[in-house]
């Protein structure tokens, strides 16, 4: 059986430093992003139960909607599906953004067993 050992690519002390902060703002930067889209559905959410209800009294309901910096009139039947449309999306975009964050993750571990990094607590 043939061994299938990794080879490790040697690395300077300055390389390995600059390779773990590279990991770790980008771990970073995907965390801030998932966050602001969590929070961006949310928002979704929140407009989409009280557009819900105003669906039920009055789907002919006049309401306005912001499309890229211009408020635009439309009803409450028109908008109620843009919106379930753009939640999902962002569903959909944070779900994503999680499995790239686990696989960053996982790399940024294996980076870490590889060359021996232990993190030194602070006090």
């Amino acid at each position: 059986m043939a061994s299938t050992k990794k080879k490790i690519v040697p690395l300077s002390d300055q390389e390995i430093q600059t390779k773990y902060s590279q990991f770790q703002s980008d771990l970073q930067a995907v965390a801030t992003k998932i966050g602001e889209l969590e929070a961006e559905a949310d928002e979704h959410s929140l407009v989409l139960n009280t557009l819900t209800e105003a669906l039920q009294d009055d789907p002919d309901r006049k309401c306005f909607r912001l499309i890229g910096g211009v408020l635009v009139e439309r009803t409450v039947k028109d908008v109620v599906p843009a919106l379930q449309t753009n939640r999902d999306g962002i569903h959909t975009a944070v779900k994503t953004l999680a499995e790239q964050y686990e696989n960053k993750e996982k790399d940024f571990e294996t980076f870490k067993q590889d060359y021996k990094i232990r993190v030194v607590g602070r006090n």
